[in-house]
């Protein structure tokens, strides 16, 4: 469904990256924008990790304005497939490093990674 609202962009290629290494960049500081596309209420009563911003997929058009195109952009959701919808959106805005976090918050709180 998103990818009809959005569009897929064919010549995009969108890294997969798992929560592990999610959690390495975070933790070397690597510089890059962790960006939460879920509903706010799931960012607020689901948890979210320290530094995520929140930007819901469906507001992601008109907040493109907040993303640095030259900071890797780093896209997580509940599962991964809101993220990747995020991604592929991106893709076809001209955004060109961008990354979906393999099975999203789930994943992450599954690790047992901290959530505020």
């Amino acid at each position: 469904m998103f990818q009809k609202l959005f569009g897929r962009s064919s010549g995009s290629a969108v890294t997969q990256i798992s929560v592990a290494d999610l959690k390495q960049k975070l933790a070397a500081k690597e510089p890059l924008q962790l960006i939460d596309v879920r509903s706010a209420e799931e960012y607020q009563h689901d948890g979210h990790i320290a530094g995520a911003k929140l930007i819901p997929l469906p507001a992601l058009a008109q907040r493109l304005g907040e993303l640095a195109r030259d900071t890797p952009v780093v896209l997580i959701c509940r599962s991964g497939n809101r993220s990747q919808a995020a991604a592929d959106m991106l893709a076809g805005q001209g955004f060109t490093q961008l990354t979906n976090v393999q099975g999203g918050m789930s994943a992450w709180r599954q690790a047992g990674y901290p959530a505020k």
